[in-house]
């Protein structure tokens, strides 16, 4: 793996992290409706993510450090 697809996948997860830290809530409610409706996963949904998941896959763990690292970090104010 090149050095600028490991910094890109990454900012990814960092980014991803950060919005779940914001979001964490509202997507937790999101997904509950979906759930309870039977809408969690349609099929033209999976047919969307099939080319994002394939660049990810054999990736996760450095996309989970990104993940893990942005829900981890804390705002300082001084």
């Amino acid at each position: 793996m090149a050095l600028l697809e490991a910094l890109v996948i990454f900012v990814v997860g960092y980014v991803s992290g950060t919005v779940t830290r914001w979001f964490a809530g509202l997507a937790a409610i999101f997904a509950l409706l979906l759930a309870i409706l039977g809408l969690a996963a349609p099929g033209w949904f999976l047919n969307l993510l099939d080319p994002v998941l394939t660049f990810y896959e054999g990736n996760e763990l450095l996309f989970l450090s990104g993940f893990l690292f942005a829900i981890a970090h804390r705002e300082r104010g001084e």
